[in-house]
């Protein structure tokens, strides 16, 4: 039950946050706790359709964009990070910039010097660190 209402939480905020983006046209909720928001956008690993959910990119450097698959600390991996394991290939919109970009996740090394990069854009997900067992995989998302 726990897990059920954690999705629906999370899934209502994404859509507020998308409604407030489409409402003031692109001018307002750009950023969230300092960190670029972004409209990611992956195919479904089951239905192959198209899916999306707002994120922040805590690390951008040029093209590439560092996501963090935390689900606010939650046991389980988030769907968009499980769809992008099946399909590598995403659109992430950023300031209504539209970025056609290839997804991986971070490998031990780049993860180690990244983290603590990600963890100074936004200290919570330290904390959502110590609240899973599991360790919060970190994408890197690339142009094609």
């Amino acid at each position: 039950m726990r897990d059920l209402v954690t999705d629906i939480a999370l899934k209502s905020l994404n859509q507020a946050h998308r409604a407030v983006l489409a409402l003031s046209r692109g001018r307002l909720l750009t950023r969230a706790f300092g960190m670029p928001v972004v409209e990611l956008h992956t195919v479904g690993r089951r239905t192959g359709r198209d899916h999306s959910t707002m994120l922040t990119a805590p690390i951008v450097d040029g093209e590439r964009i560092v996501l963090v698959a935390s689900k606010g600390g939650d046991a389980r991996d988030p769907d968009w990070y499980r769809n992008l394991v099946a399909n590598p290939h995403v659109v992430a919109v950023m300031g209504g910039v539209r970025h056609v970009l290839c997804a991986r996740t971070a490998d031990a090394r780049e993860r180690a010097d990244l983290w603590p990069k990600v963890v100074a854009a936004y200290r919570g997900y330290g904390s959502y660190q110590h609240r899973t067992a599991r360790e919060i995989p970190l994408v890197i998302c690339e142009p094609r």
